[in-house]
């Protein structure tokens, strides 16, 4: 008893300890960061430095992990996919198709399917990661237009959707230990609460 009362708890500081890195303040980026290496890297550095793509990438691969390995594979083909498709849609449109508010229901629905650990079938799954790739693939568009750059910056941001989702859904895939599962489950509680501050805040106006 012990011995799973210590791993509960480290499950619990694990997820605050992410909740925390999530939520710690940042300067918010709209458009593509400037490295200065080209419009590649610069999409890279994107979704690496903004958690508004790179904590749904995550979601996303927690959740197919956790449905295991036909999910894993159906969202890592499926996610990346939509993203481009999104991305090239939103830039020849050049305006964001949803408002904010979407975004903060991609945080909140992912996080509470992951905290649940329902099982769900891989059509289902990767369906979730067609909606996900989609809404924010056009806003990554949407912003690469508006900052008129280059829509070569959509092919840094889909090598980070693919190498993330291929390297986290894998690693929960492989993941046997019941406290194991309950430390990704609490990180996609943590995902949820943010999505809902993320919803009040949109709700009240904020910016």
């Amino acid at each position: 008893m012990r011995a799973a009362d210590a791993r509960r708890r480290l499950a619990l500081i694990g997820g605050t300890a992410f909740g925390a890195a999530v939520l710690w303040p940042s300067p918010a980026e709209a458009h593509l960061v400037t490295t200065g290496l080209g419009p590649i890297y610069d999409g890279i550095s994107h979704v690496l430095m903004s958690p508004d793509d790179l904590v749904p990438i995550l979601a996303m691969a927690f959740l197919a992990g956790l449905n295991g390995p036909a999910a894993g594979r159906r969202t890592l083909f499926a996610l990346t996919g939509a993203w481009v498709i999104g991305g090239v849609a939103g830039f020849y449109s050049g305006q964001p198709l949803l408002p904010g508010a979407a975004v903060a229901m991609s945080f909140l629905v992912l996080g509470v399917l992951t905290a649940v650990d329902r099982r769900l079938s891989p059509a289902v799954v990767s369906g979730l990661a067609v909606v996900v790739g989609m809404l924010h693939g056009w806003l990554n568009g949407a912003g690469i237009a508006e900052s008129q750059r280059e829509l070569l910056g959509l092919v840094g941001i889909a090598s980070v959707v693919f190498v993330v989702v291929a390297l986290a859904s894998a690693f929960v895939v492989s993941l046997v230990a019941a406290w194991t599962r309950i430390a990704v489950r609490v990180a996609g509680s943590w995902i949820a609460a943010i999505g809902l501050l993320m919803l009040g805040w949109n709700l009240r106006g904020g910016v």
